[in-house]
């Protein structure tokens, strides 16, 4: 399985190669909006979950997403969204302000 660590920008077409392993044109993605890195790949998103906090990243840092390079859209949704704790309680970043930061970080690095 394919999970990659991006602290440096790659190219849509790189994340692409990556997607062709499970999803074709689609890849799940984290981002660790403090530390401003992203995993991309895997089946699920805790996949990618799992290899960021091995990376240093803290749970409460990290969001998961789709990304369809073809198209260069991003949807913010995975189980891992779901936290109460963190006033999310679905599938999908509900706070506009975390999806802009997440967003922020995926354009820098997936170009």
């Amino acid at each position: 399985m394919i999970i990659r660590i991006i602290d440096t920008p790659i190219t849509r077409a790189e994340a692409k190669e990556i997607a062709q392993e499970f999803y074709v044109d689609m890849v799940k993605g984290v981002v660790d909006v403090e530390q401003e890195i992203l995993a991309l790949g895997g089946e699920w998103h805790m996949d990618a979950n799992i290899k960021l906090i091995e990376h240093g990243s803290l749970q409460r840092n990290i969001w998961g997403f789709n990304f369809y390079p073809d198209e260069n859209r991003i949807l913010y949704t995975s189980l891992i969204n779901i936290r109460p704790s963190q006033h999310n309680r679905k599938i999908e970043v509900q706070d506009p302000e975390l999806r802009r930061r997440m967003e922020d970080v995926i354009r820098k690095l997936v170009i």
